[in-house]
């Protein structure tokens, strides 16, 4: 199958009224490992990954997709996003999953079947008629990962989508991020967690005060940082 990676950015910044928030920003993401971007709060994180998304466009640099791919309509559905809050509409855990897979236009007689997959992937198939306001918060995060999963994205930005969660929670959430990462999807995802990181990264990213200082497979990240800040990051001293 055709592919929409690598994705790059390229000179990538970000102002608001005369505010620079992200400068510099040099990235390419290829179809391999896992990535995961740290960094001190209000480095960046978030808004590096809603503009990687699409969601937002840089004011300076430019963000491209170089797969073949890249340019065909019917691969709106492959890329996803799920949030540190997840947002559900106001309907059934499955109505969530089937409304995502319409969307993308997928044949309306294998909707409901999809959607009840990927619930019974993340454990949700006994409350897929339940509404999704009332689902524990554990439950909504794997709810969003339910219906992104239910895509087959060929990416999954995440944004740190265990940071509300407790720790039986959180292992949850972590076994299904590694279930689609196994089924061939490529992740990029923030977290706070630097255990966490290392649990599941195959690489790192280290973001402070709007640019990339680093980036490093795992193992070499932590223990032998090449830069002062992520050293600093590490041994969880504050940056100024």
């Amino acid at each position: 199958m055709t592919s929409i990676l690598p994705l790059e950015l390229r000179g990538v910044g970000f102002a608001v009224n005369g505010n620079e928030l992200l400068a510099d920003i040099d990235l390419r993401f290829e179809a391999v490992d896992r990535t995961m971007i740290v960094g001190p709060n209000g480095a960046g994180k978030s808004l590096l990954l809603r503009i990687a998304h699409g969601l937002l466009s840089p004011t300076a640099g430019e963000v491209q997709w170089h797969g073949p791919r890249a340019s065909d309509p019917s691969a709106l559905g492959t890329q996803a996003m799920v949030f540190e809050r997840p947002v559900l509409l106001r309907r059934s855990a499955q109505a969530n999953v089937e409304y995502a897979l319409r969307c993308v236009g997928c044949d309306r007689e294998v909707v409901t079947e999809k959607a009840r997959a990927a619930l019974a992937q993340t454990g949700l198939l006994s409350v897929a008629e339940r509404h999704a306001f009332v689902l524990s918060s554990g439950e909504r995060q794997r709810l969003a990962l339910a219906r992104a999963w239910a895509l087959e994205p060929e990416v999954l930005f995440l944004d740190e989508p265990t940071s509300a969660l407790d720790p039986s929670a959180t292992r949850v959430v972590e076994e299904i991020i590694e279930a689609i990462a196994n089924a061939g999807t490529r992740v990029i995802m923030i977290t706070h967690d630097l255990a966490q990181a290392k649990r599941l990264g195959d690489e790192v990213v280290f973001m402070n005060r709007g640019r990339v200082l680093e980036r490093a497979p795992v193992d070499r990240f932590f223990d032998a940082p090449t830069s002062q800040e992520a050293a600093a990051f590490i041994k969880g001293e504050l940056l100024w």
